[in-house]
């Protein structure tokens, strides 16, 4: 398959997240799991509540839908759960994509995980065994929450 050209000529490498080839947006961008956009637009919220009568905090439409949009599909929704999830995950040395794709899916077994997030056994970066390890203590932060 031929590569894309930049404008500069340079080939474009080819995107494959199994692969962890994100593209430049990705490259030093820092990922949010759901339930971290949950608590930063829910605390931005109670902002905008406290300052109901400014005409100029008004809650706008697209704010609202997407704060309703993170709370249905985040796992988590206790703050300190939430913080120990990413702990978890950043602990077992995941790409930041790898970490929200997992924080966000909730995988349950070992295969799940490596179907939805191939790129965690790519090169020898976790073995099955490490990899159930993860998944016990996400679903022992859940069953706690």
């Amino acid at each position: 398959m031929a590569a894309a050209r930049a404008s500069g000529g340079a080939p474009l490498e080819e995107e494959d997240a199994s692969e962890l080839k994100l593209g430049e947006d990705f490259v030093k961008a820092k990922c949010l799991m759901n339930a971290e956009v949950s608590l930063v637009l829910q605390r931005k919220y109670e902002q905008l509540q406290q300052l109901a009568d400014d005409p100029s905090a008004q809650i706008s439409q697209v704010f609202e839908k997407s704060l309703q949009y993170v709370r249905r599909f985040s796992r988590y929704q206790n703050p300190d759960a939430v913080k120990q999830v990413r702990e978890v995950l950043t602990r077992n040395q995941l790409h930041e994509f790898e970490v929200c794709v997992i924080g966000n899916l909730c995988p349950e077994t070992v295969e799940e995980a490596k179907a939805l997030v191939p790129s965690i056994t790519k090169r020898g970066r976790m073995d099955d065994e490490k990899i159930e390890t993860m998944l016990t203590d996400l679903a022992t932060i859940k069953k706690f929450e």
